[in-house]
C-alpha cells in the first residue's frame, strides 16, 4: 500500500493520535516517578513538570503545523514518531545519570532554589524534546486527515477525542498498573514500544524507512537490557529491596545492628528497626514522650493512633517500653505496610488501615490518648494535614488530657520558616505547645496538649521508669523541651503554601551539608574534591 493509500484509512490516523496522547501522559507520570527519589514529589516537582511539557507540546503545535503546511509528507511525521520513541525508551538507560548529573553541577553552583533549578534542568534536557517531536503530531495529522471543509469540523473533533481517550488511559495505566507492577523504567519501555510499532506500521506499509526502523528496532533491543532496572540507587550494591509503589519509591538497607526504610535516595530515613533492640537514635525515641504526658493513666492502658505509620517504628518502640498499649496506624501506602511485616517486626497486634490519615480521622469518632502525626516527608508534606481545620480534627479525636506528638522533620530558623508555620497553627488548636529539638538531626518533635500539666506528668512519670536508657533520653527530651511561644503565621485548608515553605528549608540545608566541599574544590580543585568524597 502506497503512502496515499495508508493515509486514506482514517482509523489509523485517529490510533495515531490516540497513542500520541496516551504516551505524552505516560512519560509525563514516568517523569515524576524518575524524579521524585531525587527531588520529592512536591506539588513544586509536579509544577515543573507540567510547565515543561506544556511549553515542548506548544512548540510542538507550533512546528508540526508549519512543517505539514510546508512539507506535507507522512514519512517525516512518523520519522519524528520513531525518533521519540527512541529516545523515550533511552530515558531508562541514562536518566537517572542525568538527574544525579545535573544535580552534582548544580549543588556547587546554585546557592538558592536548588530543587526547583535542577528539577527544571533535568525536565527541560530529559523530557522536552521527544514531548516536542509528539506535540507535531495533531496538526500534522489536521492536514492529512481533512478532505474538506464540509466535515472538518467532524474530523478535527474526532482526532481530538482520540487524542483525549488516549490521555485518560495513559494516566490511568502507569500509575494503576505497570508502574506499581514493573516499575518506572520498564513502563517507559512499554510507551517507547508502543510509539516504535505504530512507526513500524507505517513505513512497513508504506514501503519506506528500512533503514530508520532498523536503527530504532536496534536501539530499542539495547534499551531493554540496559534499561530494565527499577534501581535509582543505582551505587547502591547490598540493598535488601528496592522497588515502588502508587504513591513511593521504596528503598530498605540493612546494617549489622538495624534496618532502615527510605523513600528518597538522596536524604532521610523513614522508618528503622533495632535489631537488637534498644533505643534508635532518632526522634522516635524524642516522641516516646508524648504517652509519658498523659496525666492519670498507666501507659500500658493508653490507646495510641499513628498518622504515617510507615513500617512501624514508633508503634514497635512503644510496645517494648511501654507494654501491651493498644496501638492503631493509618498508612496510605500498603506496601510499605507489607514490608513493615517482611524486614521491620512489626508486631502482629498492630492494627494498620490503608487510608489517608485526614480522612480516617473523619470516618471514626473514637477518642486516643496519644496522636502521633508522623507524615510529612522532606518537602513532601500533605497541606491537608498541616492546616487548622486538621489539628482541630485532631484535637476532637484526644481524650481530656490526651497529647498530640507532630514530627516536623525540616528544623529551620529565622522567621516565617516551615516549622514556625506548623507550631504557629497548632499553638492556635491548643493551648500547651513543647517542641523539643532532636540532637544530630534536623528534626524536631513538637507536643500538644489542652492538659497544662503535661510537663510536670512528664517528669513525674520519668521517675517512676526502670529502664535506664530510656530513663535517661526522657530526661533528655524533658530538659530540651521548651515551651513554644505563638506567632501569626497560621496555616489552613484554603491556604498552605507548605511546598515553598520546604523547598526554603531544604535549600538551607543543602547549602549547610556542602559548605564544606565547597572549600574543598575552591581551595584544592576537582581532584582535591574527588579524594574528600
Amino acid at each position: 500500500m502506497s503512502q496515499k493509500g495508508i493515509l486514506k484509512n482514517k482509523l489509523f490516523l485517529y490510533l495515531t493520535e490516540f497513542f500520541a496522547g496516551m504516551s505524552v501522559m505516560a512519560v509525563e507520570l514516568g517523569a515524576s516517578r524518575l524524579l521524585a527519589p531525587y527531588f520529592s514529589s512536591s506539588q513544586i516537582v509536579w509544577t515543573i513538570i507540567i510547565g515543561t511539557i506544556m511549553i515542548a507540546m506548544a512548540l510542538g503545535n507550533i512546528y508540526g503545523g508549519k512543517s505539514a503546511d510546508k512539507s506535507p509528507n507522512p514519512d517525516k511525521l512518523y520519522g519524528r514518531i520513531l525518533i521519540a520513541a527512541v529516545w523515550i525508551a533511552l530515558i531508562p538507560v541514562v536518566g537517572k545519570y542525568i538527574v544525579l548529573g545535573i544535580s552534582a553541577l548544580l549543588i556547587f553552583t546554585v546557592s538558592n532554589n536548588f530543587l526547583i533549578i535542577a528539577a527544571f534542568a533535568a525536565c527541560m534536557i530529559i523530557f522536552v524534546f521527544p514531548l516536542f517531536l509528539l506535540g507535531t503530531v495533531t496538526p500534522s495529522l489536521v492536514k492529512y486527515s481533512v478532505d474538506s471543509l464540509d466535515d472538518s469540523g467532524k474530523t478535527v473533533g474526532t482526532l481530538g477525542a482520540f487524542n483525549t481517550v488516549g490521555s485518560i488511559i495513559g494516566t490511568f495505566i502507569p500509575t494503576f498498573v505497570t508502574i506499581p507492577a514493573v516499575g518506572t523504567s520498564i513502563t517507559f519501555l512499554i510507551f517507547a514500544g508502543i510509539l516504535i510499532m505504530l512507526s513500524v506500521v507505517y513505513f512497513t506499509r508504506s514501503h519506506t524507512g528500512k533503514k530508520k526502523m532498523t536503527i530504532a528496532s536496534i536501539i530499542f533491543v539495547i534499551c531493554c537490557f540496559l534499561g530494565n532496572s527499577d534501581s535509582f540507587a543505582f551505587w547502591e550494591n547490598d540493598l535488601a529491596y528496592e522497588g515502588e509503589s502508587v504513591y513511593n519509591y521504596l528503598q530498605v538497607s540493612e546494617t549489622d545492628d538495624r534496618v532502615n526504610l527510605s523513600t528518597n535516595v538522596l536524604f532521610g530515613v523513614q522508618s528503622v528497626y533495632m535489631k537488637e533492640g534498644g533505643l534508635t537514635g532518632m526522634y522516635y525515641d524524642y516522641a516516646m514522650a508524648a504517652p509519658l504526658m498523659v496525666r492519670d493513666k498507666k501507659t500500658k492502658d493508653m490507646d495510641v493512633l499513628i498518622l504515617g505509620m510507615g513500617t512501624g517504628t514508633y508503634a514497635t518502640q512503644c510496645k517494648k517500653y511501654f507494654g501491651n498499649m493498644s496501638i492503631e496506624g493509618v498508612e496510605i501506602d500498603e506496601k510499605i505496610t507489607a514490608l513493615s511485616k517482611k524486614y521491620f517486626s512489626l508486631p502482629d497486634d498492630v492494627k494498620t488501615t490503608t487510608y489517608d490519615g485526614r480522612a480516617y480521622l473523619q470516618a471514626t469518632d473514637k477518642k486516643y490518648d496519644v496522636i502521633m502525626v508522623d507524615a510529612y516527608q522532606d518537602i513532601t508534606i500533605p497541606f491537608q494535614m498541616s492546616s487548622v481545620e486538621f489539628f482541630t480534627m485532631v484535637k476532637e479525636h484526644l481524650t481530656d488530657n490526651g497529647v498530640m506528638v507532630v514530627n516536623m522533620n525540616m528544623r529551620g530558623s529565622g522567621d516565617g520558616n516551615i516549622n514556625e508555620y506548623l507550631s504557629d497553627t497548632i499553638a492556635s488548636v491548643f493551648k500547651n505547645v513543647y517542641t523539643a529539638d532532636v540532637d544530630g538531626s534536623t528534626n524536631r518533635e513538637l507536643f500538644a496538649s489542652n492538659d497544662e500539666n503535661m510537663t510536670e506528668t512528664l517528669k513525674a512519670n520519668i521517675e517512676k521508669l526502670e529502664n535506664i536508657d530510656l530513663k535517661n533520653m526522657m530526661g533528655i527530651v524533658s530538659d530540651s523541651s521548651i515551651k513554644y511561644k505563638a506567632g501569626n503565621y497560621i496555616m489552613t485548608d484554603d491556604k498552605a503554601p507548605v511546598e515553598l515553605l520546604g523547598m526554603k528549608v531544604i535549600d538551607k540545608i543543602i547549602k549547610e551539608e556542602v559548605a564544606y566541599y565547597k572549600k574543598i574544590y575552591k581551595e584544592q580543585g576537582l581532584d582535591g574534591l574527588l579524594k574528600n568524597l
